[in-house]
């Protein structure tokens, strides 16, 4: 975790990426803050000190969960959205609640391997370069002669139908390297650093990736875990890929970098960021709410009973070891239209002591949106469209147009937020986006009268914007 970061730098940066919700980003702010602060204390007091869970409360499409995943990557932390509609009470099939746990310890992984990996980068990189530089230039195999090797024929015969990728491995460690092969390598390795053999077509041998899956239950844990421990077991298996030389590079570095990395290290590590400062997002919360006037009470409030130990701080089993859930930040949210968040039951209110209102957007909150963010939704098809060779410009009238008929649409339709904006520009842009590619264009002006000839005889007509828009 960034520990010189202050709750107004933290703003600030969010500021690039989100408009408004002024209030929403100084809670989750002083949230990351008090988890930074409580890693100053001394270990007692660390103990007693456990994060203020969050409850962000707001119509979709208004940055909820922009915010949450923002911060966690200004933090560097792990981070996993879910959503509580996809977990269902014990004893019902759907994903069991610790999952999401599990799944946050995955992610920490990932941060930890590679930060590991990029502490062994240069060796890696050097030994990939050396694997590419053997199978551009192969030396001269040996083979042995069976004949004399006092019944050894049969015994390699035998080991060739049990594993032959160990005897084939085996057969590429022995061979001759003559002065002019190791010439050419040497000459080779440093085209390769030069990028001269970057786009050259090359056959590398590689092991083949097991396949990760997220389990459902803790049983399908245990079956996955008794699978990893036997092919642990058996010599990896492996395959042949030809790609680019730079690719090949990329990809051996990183089996290398494996290699050379302590993976009980990683899973150990990974355990202890996931529980320090983990944060997981529970997303549509409400519609676990118990006084929901949908059917299935008894399976909602089943849900938020199996949420509440995690909430709370509880042990769970995870293939790498067990984790402690005292310490994870978990921020709640959810629209709120029908159910309140007094209808979740009084336990799990108790365990989100922040509640943050988050505003609707209004029309100036969309024209900020859709030019001033770094990914701000204009920069981006401009971006895409100059892949063609075409400039596109917006006048600030069409860019105001486009908010105003995003407002309406959300005023007369389903209230989408800010997503709407995604649908309008998308409609606007229709016409282009299908002719660039064949046209040279060059400059192209989008006026008001262009976004309104393309969006009000959708929005004009009350069945087809539903539809459409």
């Amino acid at each position: 975790m960034k520990h010189n970061i202050t709750p107004r730098e933290i703003v600030n940066a969010l500021d690039k990426y989100i408009i408004g919700q002024a209030d929403a980003k100084r809670s989750v702010a002083i949230g990351l803050q008090n988890r930074i602060r409580r890693l100053r204390l001394d270990d007692a007091m660390q103990k007693e000190v456990k994060p203020k869970n969050i409850l962000m409360i707001g119509p979709t499409g208004v940055g909820k969960t922009e915010i949450a995943r923002r911060l966690a990557n200004i933090a560097d932390a792990p981070f996993v959205k879910v959503e509580a509609t996809k977990y269902t009470e014990v004893g019902y099939v759907g994903r069991d609640v610790e999952s999401m746990v599990r799944d946050l310890v995955e992610d920490a992984r990932r941060i930890v391997k590679r930060q590991k990996h990029e502490e062994v980068h240069e060796e890696a990189e050097a030994k990939a370069i050396e694997r590419v530089a053997k199978a551009l230039r192969p030396g001269i195999k040996k083979k042995k002669d069976n004949q004399n090797s006092g019944g050894m024929g049969d015994w390699a015969a035998m080991l060739r139908q049990m594993n032959p990728q160990a005897l084939q491995q085996g057969e590429e460690e022995e061979e001759e390297v003559t002065e002019e092969i190791a010439a050419s390598r040497r000459q080779i390795r440093q085209q390769i650093r030069d990028g001269k053999l970057d786009n050259h077509e090359v056959t590398i041998q590689m092991e083949e990736k097991k396949l990760q899956m997220n389990s459902i239950n803790p049983a399908m844990e245990q079956l996955m875990d008794m699978q990893d421990s036997l092919n642990a077991l058996t010599p990896a298996k492996k395959v042949e890929r030809t790609v680019t030389v730079k690719e090949a590079v990329e990809l051996l570095t990183e089996e290398e970098a494996d290699k050379l990395v302590n993976q009980d290290d990683i899973n150990q590590q990974a355990l202890k960021i996931a529980e320090e400062r983990g944060i997981i997002f529970i997303d549509e919360i409400d519609k676990i709410a118990t006084k929901n006037e949908q059917g299935g009470q008894v399976s909602r409030e089943g849900v938020q009973r199996d949420i509440l130990p995690i909430v709370e701080g509880s042990q769970i089993q995870t293939k790498y070891g067990m984790i402690s859930t005292d310490y994870i930040l978990f921020i709640g949210s959810g629209a709120f239209h029908v159910a309140k968040p007094s209808d979740l039951i009084p336990e799990l209110q108790g365990r989100f002591p922040i509640r943050v209102h988050l505003d609707d957007l209004d029309e100036e909150d969309f024209v900020r949106i859709l030019v001033e963010p770094e990914n701000a939704l204009i920069k981006q098809y401009q971006a895409l469209l100059a892949t063609d060779g075409v400039d596109v410009h917006f006048t600030e009238e069409a860019i105001q147009a486009m908010a105003r008929f995003a407002v309406e649409l959300n005023d007369t339709t389903d209230n989408i937020g800010a997503r709407r904006l995604h649908t309008i520009i998308e409609t606007v842009l229709d016409e282009l986006l299908f002719e660039a590619p064949d046209m040279q264009m060059g400059e192209i002006e989008i006026t008001e009268k262009y976004v309104s000839d393309r969006l009000e005889p959708i929005v004009g007509d009350g069945d087809l914007s539903h539809f459409i828009l």
